[in-house]
């Protein structure tokens, strides 16, 4: 087709649509509302994929945690109850542990391997914050977990074997108690117990764009179980005593090669027999992040089919439309015909049409469904990610459609006979 020829069929698409507005409008009315639901999607959940990400990747790539129980039990359907009968892991797992020659460092933390955590709120003065996770931890812990200081410093090998009460808190508690102020030395009340703030945790990223977490205190394990009692549970069956252990690898051994170690310590101390599946989990920052890709893959896919329902249905609608259109235009395209337009340009005018029509309705539907994205991340903080290629493929679904659900008028219409045509009232 003639360069020359194309730009009239196109001047002559866009004078038609525009001459019939509110049939257009109508016509395109479900493929604004299946490309708002494509980019809106697509921006909240790009959004909480990379803000997932942000918040895994401060844990070492070669750390390794040691749990009763992890998510990912829960994603294969495993039985809970079956779970629950596991043998709790221990400090003394913990010990055994670093004595393996490929671990450099371990660290047991209490209130962060279930849901069996304590959960209080801090006071200073007139000010209390929500409740918060109560972790207790080694002095190793920020370094085992690779998380940044704020201000002071993290309790010491001295405080934790004296079970002193000093606290490290996390920036949701900063805040709360002291938004204006240093809080380093201040003393501070967490159930009836008064401790003295020795630092602060940097701000980590969180999963939904809010303070979640940073929702959490840290104070020496041994402080931990004076206050709590929990280290005399740790060996019971059927209940959340556990604790989580985290353990990294010396200098030139891999992860995989001291995950095996792991593994050999553990199954021996649970006395488990060869042919017996292990009763405890490891995770790592590749399994959560392969976990995640599965859930959020799978939810995706599910969303944009959805979403594809409505372009179906405006896909539909804009058949239905444009077959109308052959209809009451069939004199016209008499005329073209008897003054010489060959089917070919009659197929690629009425074909052109449908597709400015719902393109029309893609660029439509990508800046609803950018405004809802923005709106959604200005009122509620959610993260949002807006990649290009959601407005490439926004575009491109809606001219697929086009071109899909139009092709049946536009070879009806260049299939006319123009006598017949010119005859049609």
């Amino acid at each position: 087709m003639r360069w020359s020829l194309f730009t009239e069929i196109v001047v002559m698409s866009w004078d038609t649509l525009r001459g019939n507005k509110m049939r257009s409008a109508l016509t395109v009315l479900g493929i604004v509302i299946g490309i708002t639901s494509i980019v809106g999607i697509t921006s909240l959940v790009r959004g909480l994929d990379e803000s997932f990400r942000d918040l895994i990747r401060q844990i070492g790539p070669d750390t390794i945690y040691v749990q009763k129980i992890s998510f990912t039990n829960f994603g294969s359907g495993a039985d809970f109850d079956e779970l629950m009968k596991r043998p709790n892991v221990t400090p003394a797992d913990a010990e055994a542990i670093a004595e393996a020659p490929g671990i450099l460092m371990t660290d047991v933390t209490f209130g962060a391997g279930g849901p069996g955590g304590q959960q209080e709120r801090v006071y200073y003065g007139n000010e209390k914050t929500k409740s918060l996770s109560v972790i207790g931890a080694s002095e190793r812990w920020p370094y085992v977990n690779q998380l940044e200081l704020g201000m002071g410093r993290f309790f010491n090998a001295y405080e934790v074997q004296r079970r002193q009460n000093v606290v490290v808190l996390g920036n949701t508690a900063v805040e709360a108690l002291f938004p204006t102020t240093d809080p380093v030395g201040k003393k501070v009340r967490i159930g009836l117990f008064q401790y003295t703030v020795v630092g602060t945790m940097a701000k980590r990223p969180s999963l939904l764009g809010g303070s979640g977490a940073d929702d959490f205190i840290v104070i020496p394990e041994t402080t931990y179980t004076k206050q709590y009692g929990i280290r005399a549970n740790l060996v019971a069956r059927g209940t959340w005593r556990s604790v989580q252990i985290a353990a990294v690898p010396r200098e030139g051994v891999s992860r995989d090669e001291a995950q095996a170690e792991i593994e050999a310590i553990m199954r021996a101390r649970h006395g488990l027999h060869l042919d017996d599946p292990d009763d405890f989990d490891f995770v790592t920052q590749d399994a959560i992040l392969a976990f995640w890709d599965q859930l959020t893959q799978a939810t995706f896919l599910a969303l944009v089919v959805l979403s594809s329902i409505a372009l179906m249905v405006g896909g539909i609608g804009v058949m239905s439309i444009m077959t109308i259109s052959v209809t009451e235009r069939t004199r016209e395209v008499g005329v073209r015909k008897a003054l010489g337009a060959r089917r070919v340009e009659i197929l690629w005018q009425f074909l052109l049409e449908a597709v400015f029509l719902t393109s029309a309705g893609g660029l439509l539907g990508i800046v609803c469904g950018a405004t809802i994205g923005l709106s959604v991340h200005l009122f509620t903080g959610f993260p949002i990610s807006l990649p290009w290629w959601s407005f490439a493929i926004g575009i491109g679904f809606s001219a697929a459609v086009g071109v899909f659900f139009g092709m049946v008028p536009a070879i009806r219409a260049s299939r006319l006979d123009p006598i017949e045509a010119l005859r049609y009232e």
